[in-house]
């Protein structure tokens, strides 16, 4: 694994990986819904000028069950901060958790980039030894090695947290706290290197979610609510911000990529009061941290003959912001309504005060809204979103969770994976010749670019 010379795709800021060549292919995790066939890792031909472009031209099938979900690289750039022990690791391997196995597979993507080679299984008995959790989640590469976060503990009870896994053999090393302060509730994490600081949000517990979202949960503001800070090197709970118990399941982190910035965006996909949809910005307020909603997404009045049963009475469609993503420059916010079918985009130069530049709409629960290649009505919504290094090229699909998929989408979620380009300045619009439907049998879910992307890099200088 280790080189001469670092990996060409490691860029020690921001600003330098922006430069960085066009993505040629993306990787998409990919699962069965019903649990009958492999769960796969699919690769997409996203070079323009290829003859298979928007075509699915790999596969490599995994286990049955896992539904595959987030995934990540063993190293990125954050191999090149000062602190890391390994700048001359390849970007190469893939780690891919399966949300509801417990397992973890790894794939190797440098002898065919287009067919990644399955070369190890973590099971779940390993994974709950090593670390006691289960259900992991979410993966990025940091400089002392894979960082996962897990939703639950070895049981599939509280508390979820992260835990680290060797860069070279993959070994899980164990869990990553030592105080863990009041967090109990997992989901999402990310940190700001600069300020030796890690963020994690919270969703809920496998009996909140496996079997879909439970509504007296909700109603009960049962789900999470808070965001969580931590002393990065420590390992130690430092400060707990609770958003309020209207505020349910508070998901994607998005730090600011500039490591001299102290600030990041969470979206919040529900409000009990209203149905709408939020986005907070944490950032330093003296020597502690402090959020501030800056975008709230109402919900749009609906019949209830066009509303799923959970919301019928309401007589509205709420957006469901359930994933972001912010351009490694730090100017574009781009957010994911799930629930209405709307894709925006907001220029966050002043993140305090963003403000809206763009907005495409495909698919939703009710609007059910096509795309300009003329596929018909389509249902589920933007979802898991991936920008390019350059920001110029936003890719997403439309699949959250097979079990809340059902919930939302009674008639069933059929697979699709699109393009949006964006102009420099502001504005975005579907690329007409970009939609790719799923193969039957199976959903798209997160989606990582070749070489790297918006979601998949950490940077030690601005």
């Amino acid at each position: 694994m280790a080189t001469w010379t670092p990996d060409p795709t490691f860029y020690p800021s921001p600003r330098m990986a922006s430069k960085a060549p066009p993505e040629r292919l993306a990787y998409v995790a990919s699962f069965d819904p019903d649990r009958q066939r492999p769960d796969a890792m699919t690769v997409v031909d996203v070079d323009p000028g290829s003859s298979t472009y928007a075509q699915i031209i790999g596969q490599t099938d995994l286990g049955t069950g896992d539904e595959l979900h987030h995934f990540g690289w063993n190293a990125c750039s954050s191999c090149l901060c000062p602190n890391a022990p390994h700048p001359h690791v390849e970007r190469r391997y893939l780690i891919v958790p399966g949300i509801r196995s417990s397992r973890l597979h790894i794939l190797d993507t440098k002898p065919d980039p287009t067919q990644p080679k399955h070369v190890r299984t973590i099971e779940a008995d390993e994974l709950a030894e090593r670390a006691g959790y289960s259900r992991p989640h979410t993966v990025h590469c940091g400089p002392e090695g894979i960082y996962v976060s897990a939703l639950a503990n070895a049981e599939g009870e509280r508390p979820g947290g992260v835990f680290l896994m060797d860069h070279e053999s993959f070994d899980v090393r164990g869990q990553w706290e030592l105080d863990r302060g009041p967090q109990e509730l997992a989901y999402d994490f990310w940190w700001h290197l600069g300020y030796d600081t890690m963020v994690t949000s919270e969703w809920g517990t496998p009996d909140m979610f496996e079997d879909g979202l439970v509504p007296e949960a909700i109603l009960g503001a049962k789900y999470g609510r808070h965001l969580h800070f931590w002393d990065l090197h420590k390992r130690r709970h430092v400060q707990e911000i609770d958003l309020g118990e209207e505020y349910q399941l508070v998901f994607e982190l998005r730090p600011a990529h500039d490591p001299t910035k102290a600030y990041g965006f969470v979206g919040v996909v529900l409000c009990l009061q209203d149905l709408s949809a939020s986005i907070f910005v944490w950032y330093r307020d003296g020597d502690r941290w402090a959020t501030k909603k800056v975008i709230s997404i109402p919900a749009e009045p609906a019949e209830p003959d066009q509303l799923p049963p959970m919301l019928k009475d309401f007589k509205a469609c709420p957006p469901l912001v359930t994933d972001i993503d912010l351009s490694v420059d730090d100017r574009f916010l781009y957010v994911s309504c799930w629930g209405t079918g709307d894709f925006h985009q907001y220029d966050v130069s002043d993140p305090l005060n963003p403000r809206l530049t763009g907005k495409v709409r495909i698919g939703g629960i009710v609007s059910r809204a096509g795309h300009p290649k003329g596929n018909g009505p389509l249902n589920g919504g933007p979802q898991m979103v991936e920008v390019s290094r350059d920001g110029r090229r936003i890719y997403f699909s439309n699949s959250l969770y097979s079990a809340v998929d059902t919930q939302f989408y009674p008639d069933g979620v059929k697979g699709w994976m699109v393009k949006v380009d964006a102009q420099p300045d502001g504005g975005i619009a579907l690329d007409d010749d970009f939609f790719l439907s799923w193969p039957e049998g199976h959903l798209p879910h997160q989606v990582h670019l070749q070489g790297g992307d918006a979601s998949s890099d950490s940077y030690c200088y601005p």
